[in-house]
């Protein structure tokens, strides 16, 4: 598989909805190269790229499974456990899932991140 990289950035949802703003304003334009998924705080991106996150998406990504029957086999995790974890990995844009002939089938999009964070924040108050 061919590797893409994330880019995310860490800022607080105060500083968030600020930066948001600005830009609906039009007091603001993101660089190309800004990230464009959000986390809250350190500790919210790492539940979502846990170990065992990391550990599915890398089975994923090696092994293709072509439903979440195949891949709750591969991985001893329950499907409605899975379901969960993919919905919530897709919705950062890590992962998307394909709808096919009644199931789902699980595509890694993201196989490397970038993360950006700081105090000096990227929108002038």
């Amino acid at each position: 598989m061919k590797s893409k990289t994330l880019y995310v950035g860490i800022m607080s949802k105060s500083d968030y909805i600020k930066r948001t703003i600005a830009i609906a304003k039009g007091e603001y334009k993101p660089k190309a190269d800004e990230p464009k998924v959000w986390f809250e705080s350190i500790k919210s991106l790492a539940q979502i790229l846990s170990n065992a996150n990391q550990e599915l998406l890398k089975t994923i990504a090696e092994k293709k499974p072509q439903s979440l029957s195949e891949l709750e086999a591969m991985t001893g995790r329950k499907k409605s456990n899975l379901s969960r974890t993919l919905k919530t990995l897709e919705r950062y844009g890590i992962v998307v899932l394909e709808k096919e002939k009644n199931m789902v089938i699980p595509k890694v999009q993201a196989t490397d991140f970038r993360v950006e964070f700081g105090f000096g924040g990227t929108v002038a108050a």
